[in-house]
């Protein structure tokens, strides 16, 4: 990988992090495209931990939020339990898959035809405020967010149907969503970390600086995308982006099917 790579890289997380269209899916696109083997050991934990930069995304646009009471801290952890609890069960099983681009293809094509739907299924919502989702509503959201352990369903996705289908609002859902992202990706990165040194995989000054590029750039252009995000949503719901996972899933499933490689470079 080199730096314009990185930097690709990481305009993808930061547009596709907090939209319902899975980063980790164009991820792995996106390092398909540019010709990097997503079986390798660097480009899987670049795909994970490049969601740092993300993260301290959300902390910097919602501090006030983070700052308000123990509380808050209390729901995430409760909806962060499910994906702590699978993700150290099936670490495996999630590695082998993020080198499928076929799962993506799917997921995105699944994921797309349901988010055709959401805004009609899950109506006469009640929760209005992503800072009072009553514990058990957060602990199945926790729940839904565990199907995007499969690359290409999206956690932000998975979080918002659940919210909506736990009665939040649109807006509510996204920014509970946008919160919960903090535990999960971090304790997704620190896991991805920690099983690289575990089997003796050390990274270089090199990669390094891959990585900090690849933050550095997802984390402008997040900032950017949530605030974009939460105002199209609110006025106009989640069909759109549930075309534009269709459109790619097909496209990517035609190429797969044609024999025809993603490859560019």
């Amino acid at each position: 990988m080199n730096y314009l790579q990185a930097l690709i890289l990481g305009i993808i997380e930061g547009l596709t992090e907090f939209l319902p269209v899975s980063s980790t899916g164009h991820l792995i696109i996106g390092s398909t495209l540019l010709g990097l083997d997503t079986s390798n050991q660097f480009v899987q934990l670049f795909i994970v931990a490049i969601q740092l930069g993300t993260i301290l995304s959300v902390i910097v646009l919602y501090f006030k939020r983070f700052l308000k009471s123990l509380d808050f801290y209390y729901r995430l952890i409760v909806a962060f339990i499910p994906a702590a609890i699978l993700g150290v069960l099936f670490s495996k099983k999630i590695d082998a898959f993020l080198g499928s681009i076929e799962v993506v293809a799917v997921a995105l094509l699944v994921g797309g035809i349901v988010l055709l739907f959401i805004d009609k299924v899950f109506k006469n919502p009640t929760v209005e405020s992503a800072d009072k989702v009553p514990y058990p509503k957060a602990f199945v959201i926790g729940i839904w967010q565990c199907l995007a352990m499969i690359p290409g369903v999206s956690r932000s996705a998975a979080s918002i149907i659940g919210g909506m289908q736990q009665k939040l609002t649109k807006k509510a859902a996204a920014e509970f969503s946008f919160f919960l992202a903090v535990p999960t990706m971090f304790g997704a990165t620190a896991k991805k970390l920690f099983d690289f040194y575990k089997q003796g995989y050390r990274v270089s000054s090199h990669e390094l600086g891959l990585l900090g590029v690849g933050n550095l750039v997802g984390f402008v252009v997040a900032i950017i995308a949530i605030k974009s995000f939460i105002n199209f949503v609110s006025k106009h719901g989640f069909q759109a982006f549930g075309v534009y996972r269709i459109i790619v899933g097909i496209v990517i499933l035609i190429f797969i099917f044609s024999g025809h490689s993603l490859q560019m470079v």
